[in-house]
């Protein structure tokens, strides 16, 4: 299997599920929110968006873990397709799961759970700046509407059926 990138804007299940597709193919885990300088953390944190320059060296950790053996899965936003060209620059054989949901339903999500350093008033600037994946980019989507489980199981099947 590819080296996988989990993405979605904050509370749409990255974690969770690239956990799970970690655990059933057999492929360590990730999560890029441990990749993040401090400084971006307290930026995060204090409710403001993090720009193209923050990113950047975050960017950089992420694409060299996607590059490292053995092929990881990795949850990472990924929102902008510049941001996904980034990673693929380091590690082109990256496949992306892109986790798609309303935003009512992602909202919720939020309210419900404290992280550390992204807030729930973030959500409107993650959405903002998502680009969904095109049709040249190598990746699934699924909406996250079903269990965690459900998911995990769809999206293996969908891996499966696309790199054997």
């Amino acid at each position: 299997m590819p080296p996988l990138v989990v993405m979605g804007v904050s509370g749409s299940g990255k974690s969770t599920i690239g956990t799970l597709l970690a655990e059933r193919l057999d492929m360590p885990f990730v999560d890029g929110d441990d990749l993040h300088h401090v400084a971006n953390k307290v930026k995060m944190a204090a409710g403001i968006p993090l720009d193209d320059e923050d990113r950047r060296p975050w960017l950089d950790a992420v694409g060299a873990r996607l590059a490292a053996a053995p092929a990881p899965v990795v949850a990472c936003s990924a929102l902008m397709l510049a941001y996904r060209d980034h990673l693929r620059a380091v590690a082109p054989d990256a496949v992306f799961v892109h986790l798609t949901g309303a935003e009512s339903v992602i909202g919720g999500r939020l309210a419900r759970r404290l992280h550390e350093y992204m807030p729930a008033t973030l959500l409107d600037s993650q959405y903002a700046a998502l680009e969904p994946l095109s049709a040249d980019e190598r990746g699934v989507v699924v909406d996250v509407v079903r269990t965690p489980a459900a998911l995990a199981d769809e999206i293996v099947a969908q891996l499966v059926f696309l790199f054997g």
